[in-house]
C-alpha cells in the first residue's frame, strides 16, 4: 500500500531516502558494469 504523505516535509523526506537508495545503487553499479565490459576486452601482447 502507497504511503500517505500529509506534509511537505514528509513527501521531501521520502523522496530524499529513494535517492540515497539510487545514488549508493549507482555507484556499486556503474562499477561493477564497467569491470563486466573492460573483462571482455582481449589481452594485448607486450612483446
Amino acid at each position: 500500500m502507497e504511503p500517505d504523505f500529509y506534509t511537505l516535509q514528509g513527501f521531501m523526506t521520502h523522496v530524499k531516502g529513494v535517492i540515497y537508495v539510487l545514488m549508493a545503487g549507482g555507484l556499486v553499479g556503474i562499477p561493477l558494469f564497467w569491470k563486466f565490459l573492460a573483462g571482455r576486452d582481449e589481452k594485448k601482447r607486450t612483446y
